[in-house]
């Protein structure tokens, strides 16, 4: 059974909405492109050990057309790596609408979300969700994912859209890894999903440990 991942840009107020660019996101967001400041070679390749393996995108509509507009053209440069990943992989688009789906590889998912994830567990190993907010929620709040990786940049931002907004639900995870820190701040925050829901206690309790 293969494994889906959540891997999120965000700020300490977990604000996760066009960390890459000014034009990213056209609804008004005044901070598109707040990461570009805060990236180091570390965090770099941090990033790139967490892609290791993928071998299918999930996203939605926003986040795919973004992308199809920019990997199948970047032919050099730092990232050119993740462009040669991203363009021989296959991509699911989850979308209500009916996406133009010119990025080859690309495929666009039925109404059912839980049910297309499912399957494609039975037919990747590591599927990769990247960006994609309202996706994203959809499955913290169906609780299909395995991994949520989050990339804690040291700004608050006090408006945009968040990793959470109030529909999920009761979740317990496990830390996957030691939380680390690169040189400009950014905390790398690796999660896994766990079996039950939080549990609660006395803090009283002399036991409480």
């Amino acid at each position: 059974m293969g494994l889906v991942d959540i891997e999120l840009f965000t700020t300490l107020d977990l604000v996760a909405q066009a960390p890459g660019g000014p034009d990213e996101d056209p609804l008004g967001f005044e901070f598109g492109g707040w990461q570009a400041p805060l990236l180091d070679d570390v965090a770099g390749a941090w990033v790139e050990e967490a892609y290791r393996g993928t071998d299918a995108l999930l996203l939605g509509r926003r986040t795919y057309d973004i992308f199809a507009a920019y990997w199948p053209h970047l032919t050099d440069g730092e990232d050119v790596e993740f462009a040669r990943l991203f363009n021989a992989i296959p991509k699911y688009v989850a979308s209500r609408g009916r996406p133009n789906l010119d990025w080859a590889g690309s495929v666009h998912l039925g109404p059912d979300l839980a049910a297309e994830v499912r399957d494609l567990r039975t037919r990747h190993e590591r599927v990769k969700v990247v960006g994609s907010l309202n996706l994203v929620q959809s499955l913290l709040h169906l609780q299909l994912f395995d991994r949520l990786d989050l990339w804690v940049h040291p700004i608050v931002l006090g408006s945009g859209k968040k990793v959470f907004d109030g529909g999920e639900v009761p979740t317990t995870l496990t830390l996957l890894r030691p939380p680390a820190a690169s040189p400009k701040g950014t905390v790398w925050l690796q999660y896994g999903l766990a079996d039950g829901v939080p549990a609660t206690g006395d803090m009283a309790a002399p036991d409480r440990a």
